[in-house]
């Protein structure tokens, strides 16, 4: 697959931490070279799903710190650095290679260095007689974590709050923009992909869109051009399309309760950059989830009884090939039997002790999963968890849920935050929602002494979206300035209702819409989507020839303001239902749990001076 991010990005580390020399078929370089590698955090996160200890060794890394860390001088050993362009990462070095800790610097930057920063770094190695020491310097173009096949983030954190922060001003929402710009260039000049770009009119989506498309336009005319797509892929290669979308087209998501395995490990454990903390009866466990669990990889999209069924599956059938190894290996020598016996025997033998380490690593994996499932479980029984989710999917399907049931839910079991959650949805997704049942709504938080800032921010975006029925009314006010300057007529996309949220077979109205792009065929919910081809000429509308609108095979699907595991799982469950099956990334800004998120619309509410701000939300 020409989309395959996380094999790609590994490739590049390989080749970085082999001191950017071409890698044999092993995976190590011809020249086995001993070093050191030293990374900042944000480093240290892009290499964490993706690289192992034992990688590092086999690559000749004997030692590893943080860049902030202080650290003894190594002799005779180069150092590999792998950090951002940042002026505090460049003052380190300098004082590094002045301090002469290590023999030479391969400097690794996540990203192109910025021309004043590279000056910097010229003249102060300079200025101590250390300049001798820079061996090499590379833009890298790694600055986003991938943590599957067909998953990544940006890392850049709280851009949901930045990109609707009534206070943002115009260079400010700017900046946020290009550095979102900038992780994205990084994807794709790692791919060396060249997209079509679609993305809705108005919002950060349509600026984010029209950036990225100058960014890549201007590259392509530069002389170290990074997509030379000729290269590795045949003639008929079908160039991928960029979807690009602002949290705010499905809000209720990035909140909602769901019931799928990885939503749920993710929103209730806190799954971080693949890994896992479980707290159990038998103390901590800390776990690795990715790609190399094949029980993760193939459950991760069910729901959470499905999946308590498979491990009880799975556990039979190893228990089963146990008593098969014990019933070869054991009773054997009772029989009388002759050559020909012993020879098939013997076979049976090899073949059972051969199969002991995978039966070994079955059972871990069963293991852990059964410890996962377990304090899910837990949670799900003391929160009522189920309910919320089964709640939720009736007032998407039904567009919304008897007065009653609503407010049993909120008086009923789950922690301050499930409340909060739930009330925000039923909010957003309930088509005719009156002023007496919000009034209600509002009571019961108050009686709970739950924050209703996050609460009261979304209702003022849902009463925006009313008396802003004309996209170019000349509102006054800061909130409907703003509101107008940010979003033109997009604002409604935030309460577009039950069509814009899941349907009763649980479709989201992301995946339709990527769905629809993908197949290029007339659509009324997608025709008036920009079209941007930085390969074409510019046209000045926007909108461009047939052969940019498909069928595609191969999309990107980009999430701007927060991404999540709900949205993942639909993506790669909608890949899978093409025939024949289509290939589809997701990437966010950051990935976040329902939790986090509502925190992000908290903050924006008592920015605005709304809501209860005194009383916490997350017991």
């Amino acid at each position: 697959m020409a989309l395959n991010l996380r094999q790609k990005q590994t490739e590049s580390i390989i080749r970085m931490l082999n001191l950017n020399q071409p890698v044999t078929a092993t995976g190590t370089a011809n020249d086995e070279v001993y070093k050191i590698l030293i990374y900042d955090r944000f480093c240290q996160n892009i290499l964490s799903p993706l690289i192992h200890v034992k990688d590092l060794r086999k690559h000749g890394v004997t030692l590893y710190f943080l860049i902030d860390k202080d650290r003894k001088p190594v002799h005779d050993v180069p150092a590999v650095y792998f950090v951002q362009a940042t002026k505090h990462n460049i003052d380190r070095i300098v004082a590094d290679a002045s301090r002469s800790l290590y023999d030479s610097f391969f400097l690794n930057f996540s990203s192109s260095v910025p021309r004043p920063l590279l000056e910097d770094l010229a003249s102060e190695t300079l200025k101590s007689d250390s300049i001798q020491r820079i061996a090499k310097v590379h833009d890298q173009y790694l600055e986003f974590v991938t943590l599957e096949d067909n998953l990544f983030s940006l890392g850049q954190r709280s851009s949901y709050v930045q990109l609707n922060d009534p206070s943002a001003g115009d260079r400010e929402i700017e900046e946020i923009v290009e550095k979102i710009v900038g992780g994205l260039f990084c994807v794709l000049a790692t791919l060396a992909v060249v997209p079509i770009i679609r993305c809705p009119r108005g919002g950060p989506a349509e600026m984010v869109a029209m950036a990225l498309d100058q960014r890549l336009r201007d590259h392509l005319l530069s002389k170290n051009n990074l997509f030379s797509e000729g290269g590795g892929f045949m003639s008929s290669f079908q160039r991928p399309i960029l979807c690009l979308f602002d949290r705010n087209f499905e809000l209720s998501v990035g909140i909602q309760h769901d019931f799928r395995y990885q939503p749920l490990v993710h929103d209730i454990l806190g799954l971080k950059l693949n890994g896992l903390s479980v707290k159990s009866e038998k103390g901590g466990m800390n776990y690795e989830l990715n790609s190399s669990d094949p029980f993760w990889s193939a459950n991760g999209f069910l729901e959470f009884p499905e999946v308590a069924v498979e491990i009880e599956t799975q556990l039979n059938k190893y228990k089963r090939d146990v008593d098969e190894v014990n019933r070869k290996t054991g009773g054997a020598a009772e029989a009388e039997f002759d050559g020909a016996d012993m020879i098939g025997n013997t076979k049976h033998l090899m073949k059972a002790v051969n199969s002991l380490p995978e039966l070994t690593e079955r059972k871990q994996i069963i293991d852990k999963h059964t410890n996962i499932a377990t304090v899910l479980l837990g949670e799900i029984k003391e929160r009522s968890l189920d309910s919320y989710a089964k709640k939720v999917n009736e007032i998407m399907s039904r567009g919304g849920i008897d007065r009653n049931e609503l407010l049993d839910l909120l008086r009923g079991k789950g922690t301050k935050m499930d409340k909060l959650r739930f009330a925000i949805v039923y909010l957003i997704s309930s088509e005719n929602i009156n002023q007496s049942e919000v009034e209600a709504m509002e009571e019961v938080l108050k009686e709970l002494e739950i924050n209703t800032s996050a609460f009261q921010y979304v209702k003022k975006m849902k009463s925006l979206n009313v008396s802003f029925a004309p996209a170019n009314s000349t509102g006054k006010g800061n909130i409907v300035n703003w509101a107008e300057k940010l979003y033109g007529q997009s604002i409604s996309a935030v309460t577009a209702g039950v069509k814009n949220l899941l349907s009763s077979d649980r479709q989201l109205a992301l995946t339709r819409t990527v769905e629809a792009l993908m197949e290029g065929k007339p659509n009324p919910e997608i025709d008036s989507y920009l079209v941007l081809d930085p390969r074409a000429q510019r046209s000045s509308a926007g909108t461009s020839s047939s052969h940019l609108k498909g069928p595609f095979k191969e999309a990107i699907v980009f999430m701007i303001g927060g991404g999540n595991y709900i949205e993942y799982a639909s993506l790669q469950e909608l890949s899978l239902r093409q025939q024949p099956p289509k290939h589809v990334v997701y990437g966010t800004t950051e990935i976040l749990t329902g939790e986090e998120f509502v925190e992000q619309l908290m903050l924006l509410g008592q920015k605005m001076g709304l809501g209860s701000a005194s009383v916490s939300s997350s017991n």
